[in-house]
Protein backbone atom coordinates (compact mmCIF):
# COMPACT_ATOMS: atom_id res chain seq x y z
CA UNK A 1 0.00 0.00 0.00
CA UNK A 2 1.60 3.26 -1.16
CA UNK A 3 0.64 6.84 -0.31
CA UNK A 4 2.62 9.20 -2.54
CA UNK A 5 6.25 8.23 -2.03
CA UNK A 6 5.58 6.38 1.24
CA UNK A 7 5.04 2.63 1.32
CA UNK A 8 2.82 1.94 4.33
CA UNK A 9 2.20 -1.79 3.85
CA UNK A 10 4.96 -3.99 2.47
CA UNK A 11 4.09 -7.45 1.10
CA UNK A 12 1.66 -8.28 3.91
CA UNK A 13 0.39 -11.83 3.46
CA UNK A 14 -1.77 -13.36 6.15
CA UNK A 15 -4.74 -15.68 6.63
CA UNK A 16 -6.93 -14.97 9.66
CA UNK A 17 -8.69 -18.07 10.95
CA UNK A 18 -12.18 -18.37 12.38
CA UNK A 19 -12.61 -18.37 16.15
CA UNK A 20 -9.35 -16.68 17.03
CA UNK A 21 -8.42 -13.29 18.42
CA UNK A 22 -5.50 -11.63 16.68
CA UNK A 23 -3.66 -8.77 18.33
CA UNK A 24 -2.06 -6.27 15.97
CA UNK A 25 0.65 -4.29 17.75
CA UNK A 26 3.15 -1.71 16.58
CA UNK A 27 4.18 1.90 16.93
CA UNK A 28 2.02 4.77 15.74
CA UNK A 29 2.32 5.08 11.98
CA UNK A 30 3.42 1.45 11.55
CA UNK A 31 0.42 0.64 9.33
CA UNK A 32 -1.99 -1.09 11.74
CA UNK A 33 -4.99 1.12 10.99
CA UNK A 34 -4.23 1.16 7.25
CA UNK A 35 -4.26 -2.65 7.23
CA UNK A 36 -7.62 -2.70 9.01
CA UNK A 37 -9.06 -0.14 6.61
CA UNK A 38 -7.93 -2.26 3.66
CA UNK A 39 -9.64 -5.35 5.09
CA UNK A 40 -12.84 -3.33 5.57
CA UNK A 41 -12.74 -1.94 2.03
CA UNK A 42 -12.19 1.67 3.08
CA UNK A 43 -8.85 1.62 1.25
CA UNK A 44 -7.92 -0.43 -1.82
CA UNK A 45 -4.31 -1.69 -1.87
CA UNK A 46 -2.12 -0.41 -4.68
CA UNK A 47 -1.14 -4.00 -5.39
CA UNK A 48 -2.14 -7.41 -4.09
CA UNK A 49 -5.57 -8.75 -3.18
CA UNK A 50 -7.69 -9.03 -0.04
CA UNK A 51 -10.33 -11.72 0.34
CA UNK A 52 -12.98 -11.80 3.05
CA UNK A 53 -15.25 -14.85 3.07
CA UNK A 54 -13.75 -15.83 -0.31
CA UNK A 55 -14.82 -12.55 -1.94
CA UNK A 56 -12.23 -10.10 -3.23
CA UNK A 57 -12.55 -6.64 -1.74
CA UNK A 58 -12.87 -3.97 -4.43
CA UNK A 59 -13.85 -6.51 -7.09
CA UNK A 60 -16.51 -8.96 -5.88
CA UNK A 61 -17.71 -6.59 -3.15
CA UNK A 62 -16.87 -3.03 -2.15
CA UNK A 63 -17.26 -3.77 1.54
CA UNK A 64 -17.41 -7.11 3.39
CA UNK A 65 -21.01 -8.00 4.24
CA UNK A 66 -20.44 -9.87 7.48
CA UNK A 67 -18.07 -7.59 9.34
CA UNK A 68 -18.38 -5.27 12.33
CA UNK A 69 -15.84 -2.58 13.03
CA UNK A 70 -14.70 0.26 15.19
CA UNK A 71 -11.88 2.27 13.63
CA UNK A 72 -10.73 5.56 15.11
CA UNK A 73 -13.29 7.74 16.95
CA UNK A 74 -16.87 6.46 16.50
CA UNK A 75 -19.08 9.00 14.70
CA UNK A 76 -22.69 9.42 15.72
CA UNK A 77 -25.43 12.02 15.30
CA UNK A 78 -24.87 14.17 18.40
CA UNK A 79 -28.45 15.39 18.78
CA UNK A 80 -29.92 11.89 19.15
CA UNK A 81 -29.80 9.23 21.83
CA UNK A 82 -27.57 6.22 21.58
CA UNK A 83 -30.53 3.95 20.90
CA UNK A 84 -31.84 6.18 18.11
CA UNK A 85 -28.40 6.33 16.50
CA UNK A 86 -28.16 2.55 16.40
CA UNK A 87 -31.72 2.21 15.12
CA UNK A 88 -30.91 4.51 12.20
CA UNK A 89 -27.75 2.54 11.37
CA UNK A 90 -29.64 -0.76 11.68
CA UNK A 91 -32.32 0.48 9.26
CA UNK A 92 -29.77 0.58 6.43
CA UNK A 93 -29.48 -3.20 6.16
CA UNK A 94 -32.49 -4.31 8.23
CA UNK A 95 -30.60 -7.23 9.75
CA UNK A 96 -31.43 -6.50 13.39
CA UNK A 97 -34.62 -5.43 15.18
CA UNK A 98 -35.17 -3.02 18.07
CA UNK A 99 -35.20 -5.57 20.94
CA UNK A 100 -31.85 -6.97 19.78
CA UNK A 101 -30.40 -3.45 19.56
CA UNK A 102 -31.53 -2.73 23.11
CA UNK A 103 -29.97 -5.99 24.29
CA UNK A 104 -26.67 -5.13 22.58
CA UNK A 105 -26.59 -1.74 24.28
CA UNK A 106 -26.94 -3.49 27.64
CA UNK A 107 -24.12 -5.89 26.74
CA UNK A 108 -21.67 -3.00 26.44
CA UNK A 109 -22.73 -1.54 29.79
CA UNK A 110 -25.07 1.23 28.63
CA UNK A 111 -28.75 1.85 29.38
CA UNK A 112 -30.94 1.67 26.23
CA UNK A 113 -33.54 3.89 27.95
CA UNK A 114 -31.06 6.70 28.61
CA UNK A 115 -32.59 9.93 27.29
CA UNK A 116 -29.26 11.75 27.11
CA UNK A 117 -28.15 12.70 23.59
CA UNK A 118 -24.80 11.41 22.36
CA UNK A 119 -23.42 14.96 22.49
CA UNK A 120 -23.58 14.63 26.29
CA UNK A 121 -21.84 11.25 26.37
CA UNK A 122 -18.39 10.86 27.90
CA UNK A 123 -15.59 9.48 25.71
CA UNK A 124 -16.01 6.08 27.37
CA UNK A 125 -19.76 6.04 26.70
CA UNK A 126 -19.17 6.89 23.05
CA UNK A 127 -16.66 4.06 22.84
CA UNK A 128 -19.13 1.61 24.35
CA UNK A 129 -21.74 2.74 21.84
CA UNK A 130 -19.23 2.27 19.04
CA UNK A 131 -18.63 -1.31 20.17
CA UNK A 132 -22.40 -1.88 20.32
CA UNK A 133 -22.68 -0.65 16.74
CA UNK A 134 -19.90 -3.03 15.67
CA UNK A 135 -21.51 -6.14 17.17
CA UNK A 136 -25.27 -5.44 16.91
CA UNK A 137 -25.76 -7.27 13.59
CA UNK A 138 -23.94 -10.36 14.91
CA UNK A 139 -21.11 -10.32 12.33
CA UNK A 140 -18.72 -13.24 12.05
CA UNK A 141 -15.70 -10.91 11.75
CA UNK A 142 -14.83 -8.00 14.03
CA UNK A 143 -12.20 -5.33 13.38
CA UNK A 144 -11.54 -3.43 16.61
CA UNK A 145 -8.98 -0.62 16.39
CA UNK A 146 -8.16 0.58 19.92
CA UNK A 147 -11.59 -0.47 21.29
CA UNK A 148 -10.67 0.41 24.89
CA UNK A 149 -10.03 4.12 24.35
CA UNK A 150 -11.69 6.20 27.06
CA UNK A 151 -12.79 3.22 29.16
CA UNK A 152 -12.06 3.08 32.87
CA UNK A 153 -10.73 -0.05 34.56
CA UNK A 154 -14.21 -1.49 35.10
CA UNK A 155 -15.20 -0.74 31.51
CA UNK A 156 -12.09 -2.42 30.14
CA UNK A 157 -12.83 -5.55 32.19
CA UNK A 158 -16.44 -5.62 30.94
CA UNK A 159 -15.40 -5.34 27.30
CA UNK A 160 -12.69 -7.97 27.80
CA UNK A 161 -15.38 -10.41 28.91
CA UNK A 162 -17.62 -9.43 25.99
CA UNK A 163 -14.84 -10.02 23.47
CA UNK A 164 -13.98 -13.40 24.98
CA UNK A 165 -17.66 -14.38 24.78
CA UNK A 166 -17.70 -13.38 21.10
CA UNK A 167 -14.66 -15.61 20.56
CA UNK A 168 -16.58 -18.52 22.12
CA UNK A 169 -19.21 -17.86 19.45
CA UNK A 170 -16.46 -18.55 16.85
CA UNK A 171 -16.04 -14.95 15.73
CA UNK A 172 -12.80 -13.94 14.05
CA UNK A 173 -11.49 -10.86 15.85
CA UNK A 174 -8.67 -8.49 14.93
CA UNK A 175 -7.83 -5.88 17.52
CA UNK A 176 -5.15 -3.33 18.19
CA UNK A 177 -4.36 -1.88 21.58
CA UNK A 178 -1.56 0.11 23.14
CA UNK A 179 -2.12 -1.82 26.37
CA UNK A 180 0.00 -4.94 26.78
CA UNK A 181 -2.54 -6.24 29.30
CA UNK A 182 -5.32 -6.15 26.68
CA UNK A 183 -3.13 -8.14 24.31
CA UNK A 184 -2.07 -10.65 26.99
CA UNK A 185 -5.61 -11.25 28.27
CA UNK A 186 -7.38 -11.53 24.92
CA UNK A 187 -5.19 -12.59 22.03
CA UNK A 188 -4.44 -16.08 20.74
CA UNK A 189 -1.99 -14.77 18.17
CA UNK A 190 -0.02 -11.53 18.38
CA UNK A 191 1.26 -9.93 15.18
CA UNK A 192 3.64 -7.01 15.05
CA UNK A 193 3.43 -4.39 12.34
CA UNK A 194 6.84 -2.84 11.79
CA UNK A 195 7.85 -0.83 8.75
CA UNK A 196 4.73 -2.00 6.95
CA UNK A 197 5.59 -5.68 7.44
CA UNK A 198 3.43 -8.02 9.54
CA UNK A 199 5.01 -10.89 11.47
CA UNK A 200 3.82 -13.26 14.19
CA UNK A 201 5.54 -12.70 17.53
CA UNK A 202 3.35 -14.97 19.68
CA UNK A 203 1.09 -17.96 18.98
CA UNK A 204 -0.50 -19.51 22.06
CA UNK A 205 -1.48 -22.64 20.12
CA UNK A 206 2.25 -23.41 19.81
CA UNK A 207 3.04 -22.77 23.46
CA UNK A 208 3.23 -25.36 26.17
Amino acid sequence: MVFGDEQVLNDVSWEFEEGRIYGIVGNNGSGKTVLMKCICGFLIPTRGKIFVDYKQIGKDVDFPEDIGLIIETPGFLPGLTGLKNLEILASLRKKVVRPAIRDTIRKVGLDPDLKKNVSKYSLGMRQRLGIAQAIMEDPSILILDEPFNGLDKKGVAQIHQLILELKRQHKTILLSSHSQNDIDVLCDIVCEMDGGTLRCIRDRSREG
